[in-house]
């Protein structure tokens, strides 16, 4: 049966528009030229799921493609996983763990590791997938050949738009995803009166339905089920969903036909999209109801505010490595075809700086309050068996998406992450418990919806107990940042001292004297034994050692700071002054491990034993030179045998050298991760798509031009030559400081520090320049300098402070 109504109202959840304007506008209304450098554009459509662009709130996120005679829009809900909360205890790991740490001590690591195997990784071994919601289809008949075709991401307003020309027709399309109404929306308009004609539908490679449930309404119902070999083990079930679709049109008719909505002779078309899981909603049909409900509104005022929200965010921070009013012609290529120039050996600084707002704009597309933190792929996947499950992996990549997130002016933005690690705590404890006999909680290196802290899938990767104690150096770091005190007693306190409780148990004497951690690994590295056995299981890994000794000065500070628990602070302050000292390899690199072993594989990807250089800061250029010499030779070795494989890998290697003060190493390899592991929509590739890439790299930019780890802010601490004018403002400094700064010819000219609260704050110039003078209004500052060159300032909240270099 057919069903057909008619209307003139516009109302929107997901909301399609088509149209093709001259001109792009700013919200002032001012017209934008079309190079603009917050516009990632193309000439064609996207031809696969790695060359379309992504949008999101969040919760719902999509890949537009963009094509004319028909439009995938595939489409992402961040709770839709496959699997169930489940006990994945093995039953016999905490009998096991004295033999295994007694093997590791007698030089059998390769019985250890079997031992390990049989009796810690849990039972089923796997966790299972995050899983795409389906794809939004949209066919437009001849609509197959189009003239003058344009597709962009605008990252100032988070909207991808597609604007082609049928005949003597001109088309347009608008698609964001509102994080204020929690619904995707999609535009359609022409130019040409009651030219609009289309049909759209939802589907789903498997595991899910589509049917036509209202004149102008499309249902989706179904549920994330794992049916490949990687997860036999499981049971079957998974979390259950529902999308709606609702279209609205201007003028001409709307009718459903089997399970697709159909419009013709329309004016315009407002399509509006809503997801619920069962996850968060007993009832997800009744929770897309009332999603749609609350977005049914005229199309420009969902526009509107989706745009006001999402520039409250994007527009706290601006960079550009050129000198006001600059213009530059490479912004009206196409942005693969800039690729594509800087692969072939082509310089782009502004490419560079795209790339990194193109960072920020990912991180609040993926990652808002009330969501689930961002995963191994953002929110993006297209696949029901994604790699790696496209799970939360805590042994780098989780922590790396959120490294932006402080300095990048969203603090905002790592509530989801805090709030999964609350999640943790209950089965970090029983994890604990049961698999080490240890109080406190503690996570390995996945975890997933359900906040699962076991091992999984083998001892290599996963017998790695440090999850929870990296992670929750996040919160200090938010702490550290905006010095929020209600925060730092509320939220991070409670959670380091009990993720320190765990190693105060889990710690084991030597024998010599020193607590050193393990059963563990060196993720997810191997080493070669002096008889010749490889193996990955050891006691005392080197990055362990940074991670306890960072996580127990943190814990300490905070507990001096808050005046709370004298004798625990005691306890922990021992165990740090007896955990192994930093050591020097005979390559002159810093040990990976207690021993110096070789490696079979010297290029690996992970270089974990500089966790302590970066994000840790017990390694620094000043503080500890030696360690820093020795730091760079593991990186130079690390790149001379092929390291930096991987998008994320090389993200950290950009950090890394940052915090080296080498401008020149840390561009050389900005490059290389716009040329070796960049897809043509800019997102990252491991290979394959991994988005933890974006976020280091975009960290790593901003290390490059502002650093404030060793207590002091350092301004443009390791500018590359290739920048040599530029200017960026609202970067943020640890201690409540927001930074503007302008360059030109490599030498500082301006700096401004806005204090957020009241403190000391000592500032270091750039390399070879010295402050001149401070200035708070029209009143000079008076300021000494000290023998580095560094000057301390007193500061006041909510006053700026401009700096100027001699």
């Amino acid at each position: 049966m057919v069903r057909t109504i008619s209307t003139t109202r516009t109302v929107g959840v997901l909301v399609v528009a088509f149209a093709l304007p001259c001109v792009l506008s700013t919200a002032s209304g001012a017209e934008r030229p079309e190079g603009s450098s917050m516009v990632i554009h193309y000439r064609r459509p996207a031809e696969a799921w790695t060359e379309a662009l992504p949008i999101g709130n969040g919760q719902l996120g999509a890949m537009v493609f963009g094509g004319t005679g028909s439009e995938r829009i595939a489409l992402n809900e961040d709770t839709v996983w496959a699997g169930e909360r489940r006990d994945r205890t093995n039953p016999d790991a905490l009998k096991s763990l004295p033999e295994i740490r007694r093997l590791l001590r007698v030089g059998k690591p390769d019985e250890a590791e079997a031992l390990a195997e049989r009796t810690m990784i849990a039972v089923p071994k796997r966790l299972p997938p995050y899983q795409p919601l389906g794809d939004l289809r949209i066919l437009f008949p001849g609509h197959d050949q189009a003239d003058d075709y344009r597709r962009e991401l605008d990252l100032d307003s988070a909207m991808v738009r597609v604007s082609y020309r049928v005949g003597d027709a001109t088309f347009r399309r608008e698609v964001f995803a509102s994080a204020k109404d929690q619904v995707l929306v999609v535009r359609l308009t022409c130019d040409r009166p009651g030219r609009l004609a289309f049909s759209a539908t939802l589907d789903r490679e498997r595991d899910a339905r589509a049917e036509a449930v209202a004149p102008d309404r499309v249902l989706l119902r179904g549920e994330a089920i794992a049916r490949d070999e990687r997860h036999e083990d499981e049971r079957k079930v998974g979390v259950k969903f529902s999308a709606f679709l609702r279209v609205v049109t201007e003028g001409g008719r709307v009718f459903t036909e089997g399970d697709r909505v159909e419009v013709r002779d329309a004016d315009a078309a407002t399509l509006r999209l809503v997801a619920a899981t069962d996850f968060r909603s007993k009832d997800p049909d009744a929770a897309c109801e009332r999603a749609l409900a609350a977005a049914d509104r005229p199309y420009e005022p969902l526009r509107s505010e989706h745009e006001d929200d999402h520039r409250s965010f994007f527009r706290r921070v601006s960079l550009e490595f050129a000198a006001p009013g600059d213009k530059d012609d490479r912004a009206a290529l196409p942005t693969d075809v800039r690729l594509a120039r800087v692969r072939k050996g082509e310089s782009d600084p502004a490419l560079i700086a795209q790339y990194f707002q193109f960072g920020r704009y990912l991180l609040i597309a993926s990652s808002r309050p009330g969501t689930m933190p961002a995963n191994l792929q953002g929110i993006w996947n297209e696949s029901l068996t994604p790699p790696w499950e496209s799970k939360y992996t805590i042994n780098i990549n989780t922590q790396m998406n959120y490294w932006p997130a402080e300095v990048a002016n969203l603090a905002e933005l790592h509530q989801p992450l805090f709030d999964l690690i609350e999640a943790m705590r209950p089965s970090g404890r029983q994890t604990a418990k049961a698999l080490y006999g240890a109080r406190g909680f503690m996570a390995h290196h996945n975890t997933d919806l359900w906040a699962h802290t076991v091992p999984v899938d083998k001892v290599g990767s996963g017998l790695w107990p440090m999850g929870a104690a990296w992670l929750s150096l996040h919160l200090w770091d938010h702490y550290d940042f905006g010095r929020d005190r209600d925060f730092l007693a509320q939220r991070a306190y409670p959670v380091m001292k009990e993720a320190a409780e765990f190693l105060l148990d889990y710690l084991v004497d030597d024998g010599q004297g020193q607590l050193i951690p393990g059963p563990s690994i060196s993720p997810e590295n191997r080493y070669r034994t002096a008889d010749g056995k490889v193996a990955k299981l050891c006691m005392g890994p080197t990055m362990d050692v940074e991670i306890a000794h960072a996580l127990f000065g943190r814990v300490v500070e905070a507990s001096e700071l808050l005046d709370l628990d004298p004798d625990f602070r005691k306890r922990v302050a021992e165990a740090r002054r007896r955990l192994p000292s930093l050591r020097i390899g005979k390559h002159g690199q810093l040990q990976e491990w207690l021993e110096d072993y070789d490696e079979p594989d010297p290029g690996h990807r992970h270089i974990s034993h500089l966790f302590a250089l970066h994000p840790g800061d017990q390694i620094s250029l000043r503080g500890t030179p030696e360690l820093a010499v020795a730091a760079r030779t593991t990186l130079e070795r690390r790149l001379a045998h092929g390291g930096g494989r991987t998008g994320w890998s090389r993200a950290w290697i950009i950090n890394f050298w940052a915090r080296l003060g080498d401008g020149e190493q840390a561009h050389e390899n900005v490059v290389a991760l716009l040329r070796k592991s960049t897809l043509p929509n800019l997102l990252d590739t491991h290979p394959p798509f991994q988005i933890d890439g974006n976020f280091g790299g975009t960290a790593g930019i901003a290390e490059m031009l502002l650093q404030s780890h060793s207590g002091e802010i350092s301004l443009l601490p390791t500018l590359p030559r290739a920048w040599p004018t530029g200017q960026f403002r609202g970067l943020r400094a640890r201690g409540g400081v927001d930074v503007a700064l302008s360059w030109q010819n490599g030498r500082a000219t301006l700096a401004e520090l806005t204090a957020r609260v009241a403190g000391r704050h000592r500032v270091r110039p750039p390399l070879g320049q010295r402050i001149e003078a401070v200035n708070l209004g029209d009143n000079a500052i008076a300021f000494q300098t000290a023998g580095d060159g560094t000057i301390s300032l007193e500061v006041e909240p909510e006053k700026t402070y401009r700096i100027r270099f001699r």
